[in-house]
């Protein structure tokens, strides 16, 4: 019989929880067990292995930063959107790293297509509307958002630009400027 009040969805956050607190790697059903102060077979009636625990952690990670992202570009567009739409982006791998962490998680293509994944590159697709790029550049815009968003992240997430006397914080709005500058002038194919 499963412990009362264990279910998929309680598990699935607290293993977010744990993700943002430890880093997402170190996420297994066993740390999450002993958060819970019981044995793992308890966990096994609600999630398969680690592996599907880390799928639905990516899961709901997917869909919590695209709620995020969607409501950041309510209403905006052009430079504004594209600052809204990065800033989302960035402050929910500051405030969530191990569920940011998650999003990168590689899914199987069925999940993948069922999961929030899209809504990620519709988003972007929004975003890329103020600036009136057809296909195939909207596709390449898009892979450049997410390079240069995800990029930063990692290398700012990894001390990359603790180094100099300039601060990642006066950088970030300058590579925004410099992401609006060059889709307004986007090169000819």
């Amino acid at each position: 019989m499963a412990r009362a009040g264990l279910n998929t969805e309680r598990l699935t956050r607290a293993g977010a929880e744990l993700a943002d607190e430890v880093g997402f790697d170190r996420v297994t059903v066993s740390a999450l067990a002993r958060r819970f102060g019981v044995k793992d077979a308890s966990l096994y009636s609600h999630v398969r292995s680690s592996q599907d625990l880390k799928t639905r952690i990516a899961l709901l990670s997917l869909e919590e930063l695209a709620d995020r992202a969607a409501a950041a570009l309510a209403g905006r567009a052009g430079k504004d959107a594209l600052a809204a739409f990065a800033d989302a982006y960035r402050d929910y791998a500051r405030e969530h790293p191990g569920r940011y962490a998650a999003a990168r998680l590689e899914l199987d293509p069925q999940t993948a297509r069922d999961s929030a994944a899209g809504r990620h590159s519709q988003l972007a697709r929004a975003v890329l509307r103020g600036y009136d790029l057809a296909e195939p550049d909207e596709t390449d815009a898009v892979r450049l958002l997410g390079s240069t968003f995800h990029g930063y992240i990692a290398l700012e997430r990894a001390g990359g630009f603790q180094h100099t006397s300039r601060t990642s914080e006066q950088s970030w709005p300058r590579i925004v400027d410099a992401l609006d500058a060059l889709l307004r002038n986007w090169p000819a194919g």
